[in-house]
């Protein structure tokens, strides 16, 4: 995320919080140069995944189950 000086005092809670929740460098201009804000800690990629809906059962019961009828040819 790269900001100025000016928008960082503006909104620097929000933008420390969101680098911190995210992982994501700060990158702060001001005079033409940069200062990098970088979390000690970044969270894990698999931690900022959605849920996602998951079939449970055994994988056997999956391999005798009737496709045909959502599979289309040529699509």
């Amino acid at each position: 995320m790269k900001v100025t000086a000016t928008e960082l005092r503006q909104n620097l809670y929000r933008i420390l919080d969101t680098s911190l929740e995210t992982g994501e460098p700060v990158v702060i201009e001001r005079k033409g140069r940069t200062i990098r804000l970088v979390p000690e800690h970044a969270p894990s990629v698999w931690d900022r995944l959605p849920p996602q809906d998951a079939a449970e059962g055994d994988p056997e019961d999956l391999v005798h189950l009737d496709w045909s009828g959502e599979w289309t040819p040529g699509v």
